[in-house]
């Protein structure tokens, strides 16, 4: 019950429901009230916001301190065990196996494999539960794809029963205890999930991937028109924001490092 309240408040609060929920307040109060110069400042609010986080320049100077936390992993310390944690997905047999993972999920996996390939005779480990109205899991779908990027189903381990971040760390505990081990989870997401990990005593040495903070070059009509690309790493900031919050209201430390 906690678990989808959590979830149905938190999608409310992020950007676009909640610019949407206030330009409709701001609406009704132009329509069905006196207080005209109220709506009219909200209203006008809401959409300039919505437009300055729907540019690219905006978006991403927000969202690049906290990608920046934990650097690509280029070699290192050698491990036998990758984790790999589970995000978006759905999953459809007639498409072809990577069309089942949306959003962050795939690029945390491709990065997962590469990991595998650096690492000989290391096991990957995929975490996360089944949507309640889909037969497959979270965890199943990651390693469907790995198997199907030439990962040997002999070297993959599934922990189907977390549902967030807090309970993946908890199972990874249970089946790793103290070994080193890769954390391969998106770029924004890595500094709560370091926090999460090290909480139950574990060593996770942290492997972002889905960076989706763009430095490089950009044709100038990218930077200055509103996307829904560049509202979605908006929405990254936000997400991990309430996360964070969520996280030090439970206890947790603020920084990934304690």
């Amino acid at each position: 019950m906690l678990f989808m309240l959590k979830k149905y408040v938190g999608g409310l609060l992020l950007p676009l429901p909640f610019l949407l929920l206030l330009m409709g307040i701001a609406i009704a109060l132009l329509w069905f009230t006196r207080w005209q110069k109220s709506a009219r400042t909200l209203l006008t609010l809401s959409w300039l916001t919505l437009l300055l986080i729907s540019l690219q320049p905006v978006a991403d100077k927000m969202l690049k301190p906290i990608e920046d936390s934990y650097p690509t992993w280029r070699g290192g310390e050698k491990v036998n065990y990758i984790v790999v944690l589970g995000g978006g997905y759905t999953w459809n047999p007639d498409w072809a196996p990577s069309s089942n993972l949306v959003n962050n999920s795939l690029a945390r996996v491709t990065e997962g494999v590469r990991l595998w390939l650096a690492n000989p005779g290391a096991k990957m480990i995929f975490t996360g539960a089944a949507a309640p109205t889909n037969p497959v899991s979270t965890a199943e779908a990651g390693a469907r794809v790995a198997q199907s990027l030439g990962v040997p189903r002999a070297d993959i381990i599934t922990l189907d029963n977390p549902k967030d971040t807090e309970e993946e760390a908890a199972a990874v505990a249970k089946t790793l205890g103290q070994q080193p081990f890769l954390l391969v989870t998106s770029a924004s997401h890595l500094p709560r999930a370091m926090v999460f990990f090290r909480q139950q005593g574990l060593q996770p040495i942290p492997a972002p991937a889905n960076q989706l903070a763009i430095t490089s070059p950009l044709q100038s009509f990218e930077r200055v028109i509103p996307s829904p690309v560049w509202l979605l790493h908006s929405e990254r900031v936000v997400y991990e924001t309430l996360g964070r919050i969520w996280q030090k209201m439970k206890g947790a430390s603020s920084q990934p490092g304690e």
